[in-house]
C-alpha cells in the first residue's frame, strides 16, 4: 500500500489555469491521488468563500486560506490568527487619508470602505468569482478579520509597510496587495495541518506559482512551482513543472512520483 502523503495546492495559477478554469486534468489527478489513499489540500490567500465551489468540485475539506490565518481540517477550523483590532483602526484611518480602499475579510464574507472604486472593479474582476463586495465602512468593527484588500498601485503600500508594522503586504495585482497579520504566511498554517496529522516531511508536497507561496515552497521538501510561476517561486522549489495550461499538475505529480 502506497505510504501516506499529503498535497498542498495554490488555486490561482495553480490548481486553475490563465483562464481560472480546472483544467480536466488537474481534477483528474486530484481524484487519483484521493484513489491512492493520499490526503489533498489547499493553500490559498483567498477567502473560504471564495473557492467553496472549487472545495465542492474536487471533494476537498482541508485548508490553508487567508495565506495561513484560517485554517481548516476536514472540515473543522483548527487555526485561526485574526488581524489586531487596533492596528487596523491605523490602517483604515490612513487608507481614508489617501483615498485607498479596503476590502474587509472575515471567514464568511467581505465588505469594502468605499464603494465604486476603479482599483476594486479591476482587481476583483481579475479573480472571476460570484459575488462583490458590498459597501460597508465599519465591517471592522466588533469581528475577528483574518485579511483585508488595500487598493493603490505598486510603490504606494510602502506608506502603509511604514506605518503599520503589525500587518505585511503582500501583492497580487497590480491595484491591490493583502494584508495579513506580520509573520503570517501558508508555510505557519501548513504546519497546523502536517503537525496534526503527523505526516512525516518527506511525504509533504506543495504547489505553487507567486509570491505569497514562497514561504511554503521553501518549508516544503518536495516542493513544485508552476511554469508560469513567478521567478521567485521558480528559485525557490525544489522542482518546476509546466504552466497550468499546459497540464502542469498532472505533470509535476509524475515528476515527483506520486502518479
Amino acid at each position: 500500500m502506497t505510504e501516506k502523503s499529503i498535497i498542498f495546492f495554490d488555486i490561482d495559477g495553480t490548481l486553475l489555469g490563465s483562464d481560472k478554469k480546472l483544467p480536466a486534468s488537474t481534477k483528474e489527478a486530484v481524484f487519483a491521488l484521493k484513489r491512492l489513499g493520499h490526503e489533498v489540500a489547499i493553500a490559498t490567500g483567498r477567502a473560504p468563500f471564495m473557492f467553496e465551489e472549487i472545495r465542492k468540485e474536487l471533494e476537498i475539506d482541508t485548508y490553508v486560506s487567508y495565506n495561513g490565518q484560517y485554517v481548516v481540517l476536514q472540515g473543522e477550523a483548527v487555526y485561526k490568527n485574526p488581524m489586531d483590532k487596533k492596528a487596523l483602526q491605523s490602517l483604515t484611518d490612513l487608507s481614508l487619508n489617501h483615498n485607498h480602499p479596503i476590502v474587509y475579510m472575515d471567514h464568511e464574507d467581505m465588505k469594502v470602505s468605499i464603494p465604486n472604486h476603479e482599483y476594486v472593479s479591476s482587481s476583483m474582476a481579475s479573480l472571476k468569482i460570484s459575488g462583490f463586495p458590498a459597501h460597508d465602512p465599519l465591517y471592522y468593527q466588533n469581528r475577528d478579520l483574518y485579511q483585508s484588500l488595500l487598493f493603490c498601485v505598486e510603490g504606494e503600500e510602502k506608506l502603509y509597510e511604514a506605518s503599520c508594522p503589525a500587518f505585511d503586504f503582500i501583492r497580487w495585482h497590480t491595484y491591490s496587495v493583502d494584508v495579513v497579520p506580520a509573520g503570517g504566511s501558508k508555510a505557519k498554517g501548513l504546519v497546523k495541518i502536517t503537525e496534526q496529522l503527523g505526516i512525516p516531511a518527506e511525504h509533504q508536497y506543495a504547489f505553487g506559482d507567486g509570491l505569497n507561496d514562497l514561504e511554503m515552497l521553501k518549508l516544503i521538501s518536495n516542493s513544485v512551482a508552476m511554469g508560469n510561476g513567478v521567478p521567485e517561486a521558480k528559485a525557490a522549489a525544489k522542482y518546476v513543472t509546466k504552466s497550468s495550461d499546459e497540464d502542469g499538475i498532472l505533470h509535476g505529480l509524475k515528476m515527483v512520483g506520486l502518479l
